[in-house]
C-alpha cells in the first residue's frame, strides 16, 4: 500500500527574507513534501526552492507545477539538479500546462499533450546523464549534448498537474504522481483516478502506480467563520479557471462570470461575498482546525494519497502554517499511519 502523505505548498509572491523564514518555520513540523507554485506572473518556481532549501531538513521539495511553455525543459532539468544538491530530503519535478498564460503573451502549441510527453522524456534524459541527443516535434537536444553539472543521485520523480482525461492518461503512463490543484473534492478523486487508469492500462502499468494529490486553497482560524470568508476571497482569483473542471459541482449560470469580473477589478470581497459554502468546501480547506482534519481524512478515505494545504494557510501566513503544523498535522499523522 501507498504511504499516505501530508504537504504544504506556496505561492511564490514573497520577498527572500520572507521565503527562508517560512522554510524555518517548516521544518518544524514532520511535513512530507513542500512545494511552491509557478503562476504566472509570479516568480518562477526554482528561485524560492533554492532560497528555502537550505532550511528544510526533511521534506521533499518541488515546483507545483511547473509548465514547459514558460520554462524549457533544459531549464527545469538545470534547476533540478541544482536544487537536488541542496534539499536534503529529495526532489520533486511538476509539469503543467500552466493557467493565465495567454494574459503575458505565453502561447501553447497546437498539441500541448504532446509537447509535455516530450518535456518529460527530455527532462529525464538529460537528468539521466544520456547523450546521444533527442529530437521531438516541440523540444530537442543536440546529439553531443551531455548535463555539464552534478546529477542527482536517484531518480526524479515527475508529477503532472491536471484535471482532464487525456492529461491524466498521460500521467497514467509516464509519471509518478498527479496533482488535482485547487481541489478539497473527495466526490472529483473516482474520476480522476479513472483517468489515470487508462494511461496505466495502455502502459502495462498495474492500477494506482501513479499517486494522487488533491491540493487546494488553505485557510485556517481559531475564528472559523473568518477563515471561510478569507478563503472565499482567496478561491475567487481561481474558480474560474477551475469552476468547469468539476463534473460534480452544480454552479449556477453566470456565477463564474460575474466572479471573475470582480476579480479582475481586485475586488475580492464581493468575489468571495457570491461563493456558497458548498461551493468553498468542494474548491479550498477552510476553517477551523476540526475543518481541515475532516476534509483531509474524507480525502484519504476517498483515495488519495497526498493532501496538500496551499497558500495562503491563514489570516497570516505563519499562523496558519502554526496551526496546520501544531493542531493539524499530528492528527492527520495518527489517522493515515494507524
Amino acid at each position: 500500500m501507498r504511504e499516505k502523505q501530508i504537504s504544504i505548498a506556496f505561492q511564490t509572491d514573497k520577498s527572500p527574507t520572507e521565503y527562508i523564514a517560512l522554510a524555518k518555520l517548516v521544518n518544524q513540523f514532520n511535513f512530507d513534501v513542500v512545494s511552491v507554485y509557478c503562476d504566472a506572473p509570479y516568480h518562477p518556481s526554482y528561485g524560492p526552492l533554492l532560497l528555502m532549501a537550505p532550511y528544510i531538513k526533511r521534506a521533499r521539495l518541488g515546483p507545483a507545477a511547473v509548465s514547459p511553455f514558460r520554462i524549457n525543459p533544459i531549464d527545469i532539468a538545470a534547476n533540478t539538479a541544482l536544487l537536488a544538491q541542496i534539499a536534503e530530503g529529495g526532489v520533486y519535478i511538476g509539469l503543467a500546462r500552466g493557467a493565465w498564460l495567454s494574459d503575458y503573451g505565453i502561447h501553447q502549441p497546437t498539441r500541448p499533450i504532446q509537447a509535455i510527453r516530450e518535456a518529460i522524456e527530455v527532462t529525464r534524459h538529460i537528468l539521466s546523464g544520456n547523450s546521444g541527443g533527442f529530437r521531438g516535434e516541440y523540444f530537442w537536444l543536440a546529439e553531443h549534448f551531455k548535463a555539464p553539472y552534478q546529477l542527482p543521485k536517484v531518480e526524479v520523480p515527475i508529477l503532472i498537474g491536471t484535471w482532464g482525461a487525456i492529461l491524466a492518461a498521460l500521467a497514467g503512463e509516464l509519471a509518478d504522481e498527479v496533482k488535482v490543484g485547487g481541489s478539497a473534492n473527495p466526490d472529483f478523486v473516482p474520476i480522476i483516478k479513472e483517468y489515470i487508469r487508462g494511461g496505466e492500462k495502455k502502459a502495462n502499468r498495474k492500477n494506482n502506480s501513479v499517486g494522487l494529490v488533491m491540493g487546494a486553497v488553505t485557510v485556517v482560524d481559531d475564528d472559523r467563520l473568518l477563515a471561510r470568508r478569507i478563503a472565499k476571497q482567496k478561491i475567487a482569483l481561481y474558480l474560474p479557471v477551475v469552476a468547469a473542471l468539476d463534473p460534480t459541482v452544480a454552479i449556477e449560470p453566470g456565477l463564474v462570470e460575474k466572479i471573475q469580473t470582480l476579480t479582475e477589478q481586485r475586488n475580492w470581497v464581493e468575489a468571495g461575498e457570491l461563493i456558497s459554502d458548498e461551493i468553498l468546501d468542494c474548491f479550498a480547506f477552510a476553517g477551523d482546525e476540526n475543518d481541515l482534519i475532516t476534509r483531509a481524512e474524507e480525502l484519504f478515505d476517498s483515495g488519495v494519497d497526498r493532501v496538500e494545504f496551499g497558500t495562503p494557510h491563514g489570516v497570516l501566513s505563519e499562523g496558519g502554517v502554526g496551526i496546520i503544523g501544531r493542531k493539524v498535522l499530528p492528527v492527520l499523522r495518527s489517522y493515515v499511519d494507524k
